[in-house]
């Protein structure tokens, strides 16, 4: 594991000349004072690499505000992400997420080298369905057009139509003009898709791990003990919950609503770090923070990210019988979408 940046490692001169304080006037209100200097020095470390190696850092908005407001290049959903890594320039992207998150950005990118932090930063969702999976469906619904949501491997991308994101679900699936399509893997993904629109949606069982957990009667009770509270959900929490709730909508849709409608009081049914780094930017919102953490984003680390830099490591490859396909089937979305 990577430790703290040794004192033969901390900030020289010509590294004092970035700008930390100001970076830290962005987290203040999250990270301690006393915590700083060892996090400062991670991050002048990863400022000068990024510029050294040409690199990026693409940080998804489940990332701790330490990584999301001081060294990432471009913060967002899994749509953004994978709009700015088709466009970026750099030689390195270095993708502060989970691992189908690094494969999006190979597949858009392949003459260029992605990393991930680290190698086991995966995803239940991802995990709960294998291209073998896909075929059967496909046998068992001869005609129908498969939609996979981009929390899967790129060997399942491969098996696919068409890509979607939960932000641009609904507009995908009806995009195709077919009266069914299979959507894969996030069954609750489906299941809300399917209540907004006349396409019928075959469904799969895949859960995530952090949205599942999240119940009507949490919701309920969130608001008998906050007078006021306005409720934003993920739509991969479940379709009684989404009921529930005020607002349904992807990571960005819930930050543009805050932002937009600036409600007094708020919460967000999503990964706990979205709160954080949502809560920064709006310090006169009061945020209720329920917290359902994701194991496999929090094993991304300042420290990690700087070894990746340091070390080129964890490059990430697609092999190519698997990267065309995947990767058409994520350009298409990008087209529609």
């Amino acid at each position: 594991m990577l430790q703290p940046a040794t004192p033969s490692h901390r900030p020289t001169d010509q590294l004092a000349m970035l700008p930390l304080p100001e970076l830290y006037s962005r987290v203040e209100r999250h990270v301690p004072a006393i915590e700083w200097p060892v996090l400062a020095a991670d991050i002048a470390l990863i400022l000068k690499l990024k510029k050294e190696r040409n690199a990026v850092v693409l940080a998804h908005n489940y990332q701790t505000p330490d990584i999301f407001h001081t060294v990432a290049d471009i913060v967002g959903d899994s749509l953004a992400l994978a709009r700015e890594a088709a466009r970026t320039d750099a030689d390195v992207i270095v993708l502060a997420g989970v691992h189908f998150m690094a494969e999006t950005a190979k597949l858009l990118n392949p003459k260029k080298t992605v990393l991930i932090p680290d190698i086991k930063a995966g995803c239940s969702l991802a995990e709960s369905i294998t291209p073998q999976d896909v075929r059967l469906l496909r046998a068992r619904h001869p005609g129908v057009p498969v939609v996979t949501y981009v929390n899967t491997s790129a060997a399942v991308k491969a098996e696919s139509d068409i890509c979607c994101t939960s932000g641009n679900a609904k507009k995908i699936v009806e995009a195709l003009g077919t009266p069914e399509v299979i959507m894969i893997p996030d069954e609750y993904l489906a299941r809300n898709t399917a209540a907004q629109t006349r396409v019928k949606i075959i469904a799969w069982k895949g859960h995530c791990e952090v949205h599942e957990r999240f119940g009507a009667d949490e919701v309920r009770e969130l608001r008998a003990n906050y007078p006021g509270l306005i409720v934003l959900a993920h739509p991969e929490c479940a379709p009684e919950v989404v009921a529930e709730c005020d607002f349904t909508g992807s990571t960005a849709a819930m930050a543009d609503y805050v932002g937009k409608q600036r409600p007094a009081r708020v919460v967000l049914l999503t990964e706990c770090s979205m709160s954080d780094n949502v809560a920064l930017q709006y310090p006169d919102l009061d945020f209720v923070r329920p917290c359902n953490l994701c194991p496999h984003m929090k094993r991304i680390s300042l420290g990690n990210i700087r070894g990746a830099l340091e070390n080129m490591t964890h490059e990430v490859t697609v092999p190519a019988e698997i990267a065309a396909p995947a990767r058409r089937a994520v350009e298409r979305m990008l087209e529609l979408g």
